[in-house]
């Protein structure tokens, strides 16, 4: 039940709050925020899941979108957030890499 609620949802970028959700359905929401540190640099700052849907890949989704976000803007990243810092480890992209300040 958990994953199909999860794959058939739509993770939304609030660039106004500088944040990308995915509703999981009633009340629940996984939030990572960023904040800009520069022209073309953000930090992605933290990700948070509802623990009963932690472990479901929920973060993943959430952390390739703000990656994909900062490859398709063409801008560096810090990471402040342990799990994408994970989350890169095990998902070595080169355009991923490529755009880490560190």
């Amino acid at each position: 039940m958990w994953l199909s609620l999860v794959s058939n949802s739509k993770i939304e970028h609030d660039r106004h709050r500088k944040c990308f959700t995915l509703s999981l359905g009633g009340l629940e929401t996984a939030v990572l925020r960023y904040e800009f540190t520069g022209d073309r640099e953000v930090n992605l700052l933290t990700t948070q899941v509802p623990v009963a849907f932690r472990g479901k890949g929920v973060a993943a989704l959430l952390a390739k979108s703000a990656l994909d976000f900062v490859v398709e803007e063409n801008l560096r990243a810090h990471i402040s957030c342990w799990y994408i810092k994970q989350y890169i480890t095990e998902n070595p992209m080169s355009e991923y890499k490529d755009k880490i300040v560190t």
